[in-house]
């Protein structure tokens, strides 16, 4: 009997309770969610059963048992309070995740392979958590949403599943770094950063699958179909800029029209900081913070090299400027 996408990204692939998880069971998870290796010696090259064996290892075994119904949301001062109620992202977050569930369940009940069907399971189940976690923030500082539209399930599975793949590539990139000015700057309460902390590094766990999964399926397809799967990445990427050129239009379930930020990882630091973060400071950041977070994780195992690269070849062409605040002098800057 098939299985329906909810039951895909509301069911863990085995019998474990995260809700059942101490608090010293979850700081070693918060752990081991950082730093895993394969034992198998020699290289893991992609398109061979040892490195499909080690994505879908690390991707099990670095699962975090967090429960979005036990967080306990500190309570913030009237003006903190403002910030994080006034930030434009919310409504883009939660229906981004609605749909990164849906994607990654829909992708993972097409493929055969027993091993990354059940990484992409536990990915689909990983995003409907954010979700969960988004919706109890949400409801603890009574951030007003709009209507969530109905989520429909793709009819191309691959390109949905790439098109949220590649995007969260870009994505995190810049919010690794966005989350660090967050945190150094002190705008927001070390509490409500240290809540969403393990959500971040899921997310690189994330994008590291989904670079896993890319190499993979590229070395195990047929060579005939490669030429049409490399046109339709080219086609998501540009996909992905027109989607970026403007504000992304979106109507919710009452069919009300509502325009939205797409591009708030890349230039929200004002947002997150109260000081100035010039481009190049920012991109030295996202590239110091990439690094660290994935820096715990197996070597041999492939990283997204999109972001980081196009970023450094941009900073090329960037001057320091020094007399931009520097968020070193911060309070709390680490």
């Amino acid at each position: 009997m098939t299985k329906s996408l909810s039951d895909i990204y509301t069911t863990l692939p085995e019998a474990r309770d995260p809700g059942a998880a101490t608090a010293d069971a979850v700081a070693k998870a918060d752990f081991n969610a950082r730093h895993w290796s394969s034992p198998v010696p020699g290289p893991l090259r992609p398109g061979s059963n040892a490195h499909k064996k080690a994505v879908a290892d690390m991707f099990r075994d670095t699962f975090n048992p967090y429960k979005p119904s036990v967080i306990e949301w500190p309570k913030l001062d009237p003006e903190t309070l403002k910030r994080v109620t006034s930030l434009p992202i919310w409504d883009i977050a939660v229906q981004t995740e609605g749909k990164a569930r849906l994607r990654m369940a829909a992708y993972a009940r097409l493929i055969d392979d027993p091993d990354m069907k059940d990484a992409l399971s536990r990915n689909a189940w990983e995003e409907n958590r954010h979700k969960e976690v988004l919706s109890k923030m949400v409801a603890a500082y009574d951030i007003p949403l709009a209507s969530e539209p109905p989520y429909i399930e793709p009819r191309d599975v691959e390109w949905a599943y790439m098109v949220t793949g590649f995007s969260e590539c870009v994505d995190s990139f810049f919010a690794f770094g966005l989350f660090a000015i967050a945190q150094k700057s002190a705008f927001f309460p070390p509490a409500l950063i240290d809540t969403f902390e393990p959500v971040m590094q899921e997310e690189c766990r994330h994008i590291l699958l989904f670079a896993n999964w890319l190499a993979w399926h590229r070395a195990t397809m047929p060579l005939w179909k490669r030429p049409w799967f490399e046109a339709r990445v080219i086609g998501v990427w540009f996909f992905l800029l027109y989607e970026r050129l403007g504000m992304v239009t979106t109507f919710d379930a009452d069919g009300n029209k509502h325009e939205q930020d797409n591009n708030f990882t890349v230039n929200g630091t004002k947002e997150v900081a109260d000081i100035d973060v010039p481009l190049r400071d920012m991109i030295d950041i996202c590239l110091i913070e990439n690094e660290r977070r994935f820096s715990g994780y197996d070597p041999r195992l492939l990283r997204p090299k999109l972001a980081p690269n196009l970023a450094r070849f941009i900073r090329l062409f960037l001057k320091r400027t020094p007399n931009s605040a520097s968020l070193e002098s911060q309070p709390g800057a680490a």
